[in-house]
């Protein structure tokens, strides 16, 4: 065990290194003994910047490539945003850890301060590639234009800054871990915009033989989170939904019930269905 080597993969953007160096230092800590490292993985979806989410063909476009490399052995863990990882898990892959969970709200980034969707000026434009971001603002506000964006986070500020938009909308999250709370001018809060499932949270993937990297993942799991995304996810799923569907879901555990607050809509935002239900924890 003393010579035991683990390696994590990860996207090769700032903000999945950031986060795949903070599951490594939780795993360190507990288990100072491990050599771990990181392996820097292209997926689908960072090749592929041109096109909407929902444009591109198959399943898991932050996430296949990883988990290929997890099957194939040449990784011992994946660890991906718990949001981008598909409800179906390849066969001979099981979560071993879902990290306790970061901010879930999301954000608006503009060079006005103090903002919310309502007080936007009329006939504003936003930038967001979230079919679900879509589909909530134009629930509230008929009047907004909006244009797709993709790119990691400083890639999607830089545009922003360089364009004649009123706001763009990111996971305050990914914001806070790399530090840019500068550039934050709103926060949406739950009641005003549901997250993305799983949002906030980081998902720790290995193979579901692998029992040594198991057990140690037990104590970088977080239980509450864990309960709390899997209902989500269980939400998701029952509504067949991904990255190609306007879907959100945000759950909290209380005395032992979840609260699930959901949403299904369109991405027009014509057909907009949001409530909430509660039930034990069991």
């Amino acid at each position: 065990m003393n010579n035991k080597r683990i390696l994590i993969g990860t996207r090769a953007s700032e903000l999945a290194i950031w986060q795949a160096e903070f599951v490594k230092k939780m795993i360190k800590r507990q288990n100072p003994q491990l050599d771990v490292n990181l392996k820097l993985i292209k997926t689908e979806g960072d090749k592929n910047l041109e096109s909407a989410l929902d444009k591109i063909e198959g399943k898991g476009l932050f996430t296949k490539e990883l988990e290929n490399e997890l099957l194939s052995g040449s990784i011992d863990i994946a660890v991906h945003s718990l949001k981008d990882l598909p409800v179906e898990i390849p066969a001979g892959l099981i979560l071993g850890a879902i990290t306790e969970r970061h901010s879930a709200e999301d954000v608006i980034i503009s060079k006005e301060k103090r903002l919310s969707i309502r007080k936007l000026k009329k006939n504003a434009v936003i930038a967001t590639g979230s079919l679900r971001r879509q589909a909530q603002v134009r629930y509230f506000r008929k009047d907004i234009t909006i244009h797709d964006l993709r790119g990691n986070i400083q890639t999607r500020i830089k545009k922003y800054l360089d364009s004649d938009w009123d706001a763009i909308i990111l996971a305050k999250a990914g914001i806070e871990r790399l530090g840019l709370e500068e550039y934050i001018s709103g926060v949406l809060e739950i009641r005003e915009m549901l997250p993305a499932v799983g949002q906030g949270a980081l998902a720790v993937e290995i193979r579901s033989d692998d029992s040594f990297t198991n057990e140690f993942l037990k104590k970088v799991n977080h239980i509450n989170t864990a309960l709390e995304t899997s209902a989500e996810r269980a939400f998701l799923k029952r509504l067949g939904g991904g990255c190609k569907a306007p879907i959100a879901a945000f759950a909290k555990l209380k005395n032992n019930t979840i609260l699930i607050d959901g949403l299904v809509a369109t991405v027009d935002g014509k057909n907009y269905f949001r409530s909430t239900i509660s039930g034990s924890a069991k």
